[in-house]
């Protein structure tokens, strides 16, 4: 697949988060020696100690978990709707047992930033450095049915990436940028 995204500021990307997330998902790829991608719908883009950061939220039961505690840089990538079954399979299998490269025909594209790479025909990528996680914390919830989320008590980790680098398709970038 032909790269079509160009680098831009985080200034200038332009998205509807909420959508995106959550409709759209993204794969968040961890570690350098072995790279895994792992499809997630929760997370966020802002600015944190004067830096534009991305968080993403992965639980300890995870294969991708051991891999930003290692490692701490991730790639957060959207692909375009004609991928939506890399993020199907990406979602339901682990890395610890199966290659999803070649299980779904994704290719790695290096990245400029970090040692993790990005996906091939994405048309949105982020390069981050991890600067700081936190754990949920279930004592802290004020809506107690969000417990329900978490039967096997594998509360996530919040992951905060500090954007070293935006790769996106024009649906992505302010227009005039």
């Amino acid at each position: 697949m032909k790269e079509t995204m160009r680098e831009i500021e985080p200034e200038d990307f332009l998205a509807r988060p909420f959508h995106l997330l959550d409709k759209e998902w993204a794969l968040l790829v961890a570690g350098k020696a072995r790279p895994n991608p792992m499809t997630v719908s929760w997370g966020g883009f802002g600015t944190l100690w004067n830096k534009p950061v991305v968080t993403v939220y992965v639980r300890p039961t995870r294969f991708t978990f051991c891999l930003l505690e290692t490692e701490p840089e991730f790639t957060l990538n959207f692909l375009p709707p004609a991928m939506r079954g890399v993020l199907e399979l990406c979602g339901s299998r682990s890395g610890r047992d199966l290659d999803k490269w070649e299980a779904s025909g994704m290719k790695p594209v290096p990245s400029k930033t970090i040692g993790v790479p990005r996906v091939a025909g994405a048309e949105l990528a982020f390069e981050c450095r991890v600067v700081s996680s936190l754990n949920i914390t279930p004592t802290r919830f004020l809506d107690p049915s969000l417990e329900a989320m978490y039967p096997e008590k594998d509360y996530h980790r919040l992951f905060l990436g500090e954007v070293k680098t935006i790769f996106a398709s024009e649906r992505f970038i302010v227009p005039g940028a």
